[in-house]
């Protein structure tokens, strides 16, 4: 079972549309779009994207707002979804000094849709870094920033820090967890192919690696031990990679230039 998010993330934070819309013609927004237009921070004049099926965003400038009504003038409809259907969960060990502010930027714009950072037997912990300077209280906002400069229509889930036996736990609700390990793993691009998948789970260890007990642990609970090539990558590398490639081969990516 997922743990709670800390940012208002989610599904939650979809600003829907309740029928098509005329472009360049203002429309009033249903009841739970303008609930979802608080976790975005916004105000009249700024521009968002909107969702009115899985296959169907618009950009839209918001006109009018108050606590019980919204209003919008759509402009532009995206010729492709702005949202992957592969729901990609990323667990990071928690990383030393401002790499996990860069992770949770560029996973963001990858389409990551839920971001889980852990404490591991390598990693630093919550303490420790905020012991030096404090900023894991702007991780949410770093997150939303991010969201707003991709254009996505939902804001990815951002968990609190958690420890390595519920990351174990919470990995069974994907369909695949692979785990990126430095040391002997099969080759990213030769894992066997299981379609349709929708729930894909990647485990990224810390700057110190993996402990070998931590590995098999996970592999005992299902998860595939995948190497990202023989060069040896910093942890932000291995989860902007991690993500990508995955992106590339069962998510969005792999539909354009198609």
């Amino acid at each position: 079972m997922p743990w709670p998010c800390v940012n208002a993330g989610g599904s939650e934070s979809l600003i829907r549309l309740d029928s098509i819309p005329v472009l360049e013609t203002e429309v009033a927004l249903p009841e739970d779009s303008v609930r979802a237009l608080a976790f975005w921070k916004v105000r009249p004049g700024q521009i968002l994207t909107l969702i009115l099926s899985e296959h169907r965003y618009f950009r839209a400038r918001l006109t009018q707002l108050s606590d019980h009504e919204a209003r919008v003038v759509p402009f532009f409809e995206f010729v492709r979804p702005v949202e992957s259907s592969l729901r990609l969960t990323v667990f990071q060990a928690l990383p030393e000094k401002e790499r996990f502010e860069l992770i949770l930027q560029k996973l963001t714009e990858i389409g990551v849709q839920r971001i889980v950072p852990f404490r591991s037997g390598r990693s630093t912990t919550l303490a420790r870094r905020d012991a030096l300077q404090q900023k894991s209280h702007r991780w949410p906002e770093v997150v939303l920033r991010a969201a707003r400069q991709c254009r996505r229509a939902m804001i990815p889930e951002l968990s609190p820090v958690t420890e390595w036996p519920a990351v174990l736990e919470e990995m069974a609700d994907a369909q695949r967890t692979l785990l990126f390990f430095e040391g002997p793993g099969e080759a990213l691009g030769s894992l066997p192919q299981r379609s349709p998948l929708h729930r894909l789970a990647l485990i990224v260890g810390p700057e110190g690696g993996f402990d070998p007990a931590e590995v098999c642990m996970a592999a005992a609970r299902g998860a595939e031990v995948v190497s990202l090539g023989p060069r040896l990558l910093r942890t932000e590398t291995a989860a902007i990679a991690a993500a990508t490639a995955c992106q590339v081969i069962w998510g969005d990516f792999a539909l354009y230039g198609a």
